[in-house]
């Protein structure tokens, strides 16, 4: 049967409602029918389902986009190699995940649909292996990389250096996933805070967050000399080499870190749009990469670095939250916009700026999994 996206579409938005119980159900099964497959993934699987319902439903919901959808799959195929994951494994996944759909859409459930998930999980897990096949002829399963600098910023911001023992192919605004000696299998994501360098180093913005795993591992236990691996590069919020359109970032904490990446790559460019870095954080404090941002806005005259501080009444520059902030600007309809942060923040800039005319395709943001605490039983 040929892919029917709209039956995959309507008997997932039946499961949604439960992706925790889903999630849950389709690991549960998962390791039951194959034990062998439990030691690829981290003790405490509270991210992992997190990030699996989360991968799962951009897939649906991009089955209109082939194109867009391709590219995605091609970045999860290379990137799950990390993890060990081989093309016979793809066969097991596929039954626990059509298992999981049919009970939790058992209501709806029928020949056609189940042949409509067949067909669609079936094209995603080719895409999926021919990225990995075609990925291992020319690059490893991970990067061990040195740690060549560790500054702490801030008591909870570190801002790390590192070399990869072989060059790491990335694009600007793209992120990698970082695995430390402390915590075996267990992966996070951080974004790239600079664009491509000869000497190969890359720099990591971390925070710590209260019980993150790996994110405290690199502000507090991680120091020069010591060693890291990195997953493949991700994400879709690269630069727009070819737009004439001036540039809007908005970056709140360490989401920072790939708007800079892009802010370095357009200047490299040599390319001249008037660049907007709006720079949010609760305190001055926080704003922990502002003096270098000033250096650059410095020595590159279309760059304008607008520090805001939404929670200490003794800041006397630009206050409030970063969404309401991009509203007191002139229109940014000609622009293109790179929006990164917490996914609050995120959310509210981009329905403002929709709401103030900017169309959506000239939008740019990625979702980066933040490293959080394994739930308590």
């Amino acid at each position: 049967m040929s892919l029917n996206p709209r039956l995959v579409k309507e008997s997932f938005s039946v499961v949604e409602p439960h992706a925790d119980r889903a999630t849950a159900y389709f690991y549960g099964r998962l390791f039951a029918e194959n034990p062998q497959l439990r030691a690829m993934f981290p003790p405490a699987m509270d991210v992992q389902r997190d990030r699996l319902f989360g991968a799962l439903t951009r897939i649906v919901w991009s089955l209109d986009s082939p194109d867009g959808l391709d590219s995605y799959l091609g970045q999860l195929g290379r990137d799950h190699r990390k993890y060990g994951v081989l093309a016979e494994h793809y066969t097991a996944i596929g039954n626990a995940l059509l298992a999981t759909i049919r009970r939790f859409a058992a209501d709806i459930w029928d020949h056609e649909i189940e042949a409509a998930w067949v067909s669609a999980y079936t094209a995603a897990a080719n895409s999926m292996i021919r990225a990995a096949e075609a990925d291992a002829g020319v690059s490893p399963p991970w990067w061990p990389a040195d740690v060549v600098d560790h500054e702490l910023r801030h008591r909870d911001i570190a801002v790390i250096t590192l070399r990869p023992a072989q060059r790491l192919p990335y694009l600007p605004g793209q992120y990698v996933s970082v695995q430390t000696s402390r915590w075996p299998r267990v992966w996070r994501t951080f974004s790239i805070a600079n664009a491509p360098r000869p000497d190969n180093t890359i720099r990591l913005h971390v925070r710590s967050v209260p019980g993150g795993w790996v994110s405290t591992a690199l502000t507090r236990h991680t120091g020069v000399g010591d060693t890291v691996l990195l997953g493949p590069a991700m994400g879709t919020m690269t630069p727009d080499d070819e737009s004439g359109r001036d540039i809007l970032c908005v970056a709140g904490g360490t989401g920072l870190a790939p708007l800079k990446s892009i802010v370095e790559h357009v200047i490299a460019s040599g390319r001249r749009p008037n660049i907007h870095l709006l720079y949010g954080a609760r305190t001055a404090a926080e704003l922990y990469d502002l003096p270098d941002l000033l250096r650059m806005a410095a020595a590159f005259p279309w760059l304008r670095v607008v520090p805001v501080v939404s929670g200490d009444p003794s800041w006397v520059g630009m206050s409030g939250g970063l969404p309401e902030v991009t509203q007191r600007f002139h229109s940014w309809t000609e622009h293109d916009v790179y929006v990164c942060g917490p996914p609050g923040m995120v959310g509210e800039t981009v329905r403002r700026l929709q709401s103030d005319g900017v169309p959506l395709s000239q939008i740019h943001r990625d979702v980066v999994h933040r490293d959080v605490a394994p739930a308590r039983s």
